[in-house]
């Protein structure tokens, strides 16, 4: 409970009273559900990169719950990405590629060139799946357990 007392006309007082029942707790209810689940899946994902023999699994520290959260936290060297739609297109991206599908850019570079780029670029595969991303690895293959392995 807050009070606030301040002076008014001919020496009265004014007195005002804040009571917070603290419900907005309850709104977070949503997102720690969310916060659990998406950092349960990712701790079922792996990733393999063509030099590599052994998969890879994400770091501790998962930026991506990021999105969810106030301030994000990376690995120490990563850029921090202080933007929700990019955060976001991050996690969108991620479960594109545990299924197969290419990233999602948002550029609509077909439309700005005035021909269709699915003739050079066929994203059939996980191989080819990051051939076109930011990134100078290419994953072959993206896995993710279920909870009966």
């Amino acid at each position: 409970m807050d009070e606030y007392i301040s002076e008014i006309f001919m020496n009265g007082s004014n007195t005002i009273v804040c009571h917070n029942t603290c419900e907005d707790s309850l709104l977070a209810s949503p997102l720690i559900l969310d916060l659990v689940i998406l950092a349960e899946l990712c701790e079922r994902i792996t990733v393999q990169l063509e030099s590599e023999p052994q998969s890879r699994r994400f770091n501790s520290i998962l930026s991506i719950l990021s999105y969810l959260l106030k301030a994000p936290l990376v690995p120490a060297g990563t850029p921090v990405v202080n933007a929700l739609f990019k955060q976001r297109s991050c996690i969108e991206n991620i479960m594109k590629a545990c299924i197969g599908l290419q990233p999602g850019n948002h550029m609509l570079l077909e439309h700005k060139i005035g021909a269709p780029l699915q003739q050079g670029f066929p994203m059939t595969t996980q191989a080819n799946l990051m051939k076109h991303a930011t990134t100078n690895h290419s994953v072959t293959k993206t896995h993710v357990k279920t909870p009966s392995q």
